[in-house]
């Protein structure tokens, strides 16, 4: 399952790689944090809570704004 997160709060290339590290950090997920769109790609093995993703971002001093499914190739 892929799910993408929209994150308020990054401003620079420190920000993306500290949100990308946060949710790297998390049991089954693989992010990828694209600056310019303030948003991560995430690949789940397992089912997560969106609040375990808030609490994560928030943690690491950003604002999960929206996180919504991804479905198909380019949903």
């Amino acid at each position: 399952m892929k799910k993408l997160i929209t994150i308020e709060g990054m401003h620079c290339e420190h920000c993306q790689g500290r949100a990308e590290k946060a949710l790297n950090a998390m049991e089954g997920v693989e992010a990828k944090v694209n600056l310019k769109n303030k948003q991560a790609t995430v690949t789940l093995s397992r089912d997560i809570p969106d609040e375990e993703f808030a609490k994560v971002i928030e943690d690491a001093g950003y604002q999960m704004v929206s996180i919504k499914e991804k479905k198909g190739l380019f949903g």
